[in-house]
């Protein structure tokens, strides 16, 4: 991310969030409040900035794939809430906008909000301009990934590390290098039993298919661009077997077949998710942090 400007990529997801309220029906996730966040009335249609709004084979793979990680992690903290979790932390939130959508839940759930402190602010902005209200039981905690550790950002912000917590982690792993993803798992796995996290990475490039890979260049290429580049990818048997070394004992790993079972199957209007990347959902057995090196 460039010095002192927002996440670009953290825009783009949310746009394609909003794309996807007006451009695909049934919608897989969602968010009356996607629209206004990022400044577009709710009669807005491809008509309406059409270069806001894109409509291409990719941006449709795109918005599908983002829609249907936000759901599966919002159904897996629904599910976390039943069992008593009472902190839900999500890394790298950008627009997300979980904690405005459901202010009703107050003390049953304490919303932390971890992004760049640059990237933070911006939102904070874009909340006051939308007139879209923080709910009481939100806290932001700014914290750069790759010069603070996530648990000192915590810490200020009023965290309470005895208690379970759920984590959403989405659309940022791929951006960030090995060493700060391992730290960000690490200290997830150091929490109390029934903590859990949810996120999604990138497949390592030399294990895609042909096509996918002309996808996953071209897709690269574009990020690099903007000054976002991907640096860290994995192989999904390596990372589960890091993650059960750190202590994470049961594991979920979503891959784009069963994200398109479990929310696009039936659709006749084609659309599907990408096969660039997994969902994830782990949870913490016990505290064991033993060094892995498929995390290195």
């Amino acid at each position: 991310m460039e010095e002192n400007c927002p996440s670009k990529t953290a825009l783009r997801v949310a746009l394609r969030r909003a794309a996807h309220q007006i451009l695909d029906a049934p919608k897989i996730f969602d968010d009356p409040l996607a629209l206004r966040i990022v400044g577009l009335a709710p009669e807005a249609s491809p008509e309406h900035g059409q270069e806001r709004l894109e409509e291409t084979p990719l941006s449709r793979i795109l918005r599908a794939s983002l829609a249907a990680r936000s759901q599966y992690a919002e159904e897996e903290l629904s599910i976390a809430r039943k069992r008593g979790i009472g902190q839900f932390v999500i890394l790298g939130a950008g627009l997300d906008t979980f904690a405005y959508r459901n202010p009703a839940l107050g003390n049953a759930l304490h919303v932390f909000e971890v992004d760049h402190p640059v990237t933070q602010n911006w939102k904070r902005k874009r909340l006051e301009e939308a007139e879209i209200p923080s709910p009481e039981n939100l806290t932001f905690a700014p914290v750069d990934f790759e010069t603070q550790t996530l648990q000192d950002g915590l810490g200020e912000a009023g965290f309470d590390f005895k208690k379970s917590t759920f984590f959403s982690w989405l659309g940022v792993s791929m951006y960030l290098s090995s060493s700060a993803v391992e730290t960000t798992l690490r200290f997830v796995a150091s929490l109390p039993a029934g903590s859990s996290i949810v996120f999604d990475y990138m497949i390592s490039p030399s294990t895609l298919s042909p096509n996918a890979r002309k996808v996953f260049d071209g897709l690269a290429q574009r990020v690099a661009s903007i000054g976002e580049p991907f640096q860290t990818f994995f192989e999904p048997p390596l990372l589960e077997n890091s993650l059960r070394a750190m202590g994470f004992g049961q594991i979920e790993d979503m891959s784009p077949e069963k994200m398109e079972t479990r929310y696009l199957q039936g659709r006749t209007d084609g659309l599907r998710v990408g096969k660039l990347s997994h969902v994830l959902h782990a949870w913490v057995v016990s505290r064991l942090t033993t060094h892995h090196p498929a995390l290195s």
